[in-house]
């Protein structure tokens, strides 16, 4: 598929139900948010923010949790994120 067919791909829909024993720290801060349309964008900032970290995008910063792309040396792994934000500002 390619990016000009995505606009007729039909949106998912997902019902579930979490438990705390199951997960407690994704419940927890689930939880602080009341139900509808704020906690449902929690759980999207978190799964989207998931996958990056699991596709090698993003790193954790906690210590020992960090995850990076193989390719990347650690000199320059947050480079392609950043987008030059700090480099030289705009001039007139």
């Amino acid at each position: 598929m390619t990016q000009g067919e995505a606009g007729d791909v039909a949106s998912i829909r997902l019902v579930f139900e979490l438990s705390r024993q199951d997960h407690p720290r994704l419940y927890d801060d689930l939880i602080r948010f009341p139900k509808g349309t704020k906690r449902i964008n929690r759980l999207r900032v978190l799964a989207y923010d998931g996958l990056l970290v699991q596709s090698g995008v993003m790193t954790l910063a906690s210590p020992g949790l960090h995850v990076t792309p193989e390719s990347a040396s650690p000199g320059n792994a947050g480079e392609a994120i950043t987008n030059d934000l700090f480099g030289p500002g705009v001039q007139d």
